[in-house]
């Protein structure tokens, strides 16, 4: 069974999943560039970290909290909640527990955030699958190669054409099939592309037409990810983002090009995931920067005077 029958139809917080099942393909990063992302854009986000053996996304924003304060940085930072995996005796004792653990940090942030931003561990768990369910949309990062393809798909050796779907994919398929009789919502589903190869190289070819057959067969799109930039390698000790004001006082050294080339990257991926950004969030987002663009200057006599 993938979910339990009395899970909820959709809250009001929109639900964005990162999931593949194979590590190292960039989920964490991916998800916390999201975050910040929709946070700079005015909207209320938590985290939700379902990986409690690596807790990788939970470790990034601690070190982004801890050096944020001790370097005064204005950063932001979203309301960060883990879920344990439980591994008793009986498997349905562990799903029950879980799905309780889930639901509980779900209820405690539907209402008072606009997007939840959840991230998975990389391997098929009850959690897992439940958090799939729950996507309004799933973002799966996916290396560019053809071991990574296999996540996803099969190919002939020989001509490299189509021959089969993974068992992720056909997990998500029920996910999404369990999500619409539900509550009759689709769950939008973006294969984004790290780490790409050289432009026009034959396995880049190779690889874009089998994402994009099975891309008709799943029901996904695919979107440019992540370049192998050694600077999101170095972002993770502090917690800092391509999206971040990366001066040397916040990035602790010189930024160069590959920075700006970088969060022109995640810019470029924000805007091909269209996620429903509102209009009250942007109103929130001007303000605050407005704010802070004034808290520099002395208070003027007619400010004063026109406040009394």
């Amino acid at each position: 069974m993938l979910v339990h029958a009395s899970l909820e139809p959709r809250k009001s917080a929109y639900v964005v999943v990162v999931g593949n099942e194979k590590g190292g393909s960039g989920k964490s990063t991916t998800a916390v560039h999201v975050a910040i992302a929709l946070m700079k854009s005015g909207q209320r986000v938590a985290t939700i970290d379902l990986d409690s053996r690596q807790k990788s996304l939970t470790h990034y924003i601690e070190n982004r909290r801890i050096w944020s304060a001790r370097n005064r940085l204005d950063l932001e930072i979203p309301n960060n909640y883990y879920v344990e995996r439980h591994e008793g005796i009986r498997a349905d004792e562990n799903e029950h527990a879980e799905f309780s653990a889930f639901a509980e940090t779900i209820s405690g942030v539907e209402h008072t955030h606009d997007f939840v931003v959840v991230d998975t561990p990389g391997n098929d768990s009850y959690l897992m699958r439940l958090a799939h369910a729950m996507a309004d949309t799933l973002i799966t990062p996916l290396n560019d190669s053809f071991v990574d393809f296999d996540v996803l798909g099969t190919v002939d050796p020989a001509n490299y054409a189509l021959t089969g779907t993974s068992h992720y994919a056909e997990m998500v398929r029920e996910a999404r099939r369990h999500r619409r009789r539900v509550d009759q919502e689709s769950t939008d589903w973006i294969v984004v592309r790290n780490r790409l190869s050289p432009l026009g190289s034959r396995s880049k070819r190779l690889l874009a037409e089998g994402l994009k057959d099975l891309g008709l067969q799943l029901g996904f799109r695919c979107a440019e990810g992540f370049a192998e930039r050694v600077i999101y390698r170095e972002f993770f000790p502090r917690g800092l983002t391509a999206l971040d004001d990366i001066d040397e006082s916040t990035l602790g050294t010189r930024p160069n090009v590959s920075h700006v080339t970088a969060r022109q990257e995640v810019q470029n991926l924000l805007a091909a995931l269209r996620l429903p950004i509102d209009e009250r969030g942007r109103r929130r987002a001007a303000a605050r920067s407005e704010w802070f663009a004034a808290a520099d200057r002395p208070i003027e006599l007619h400010d004063v005077l026109d406040g009394l």
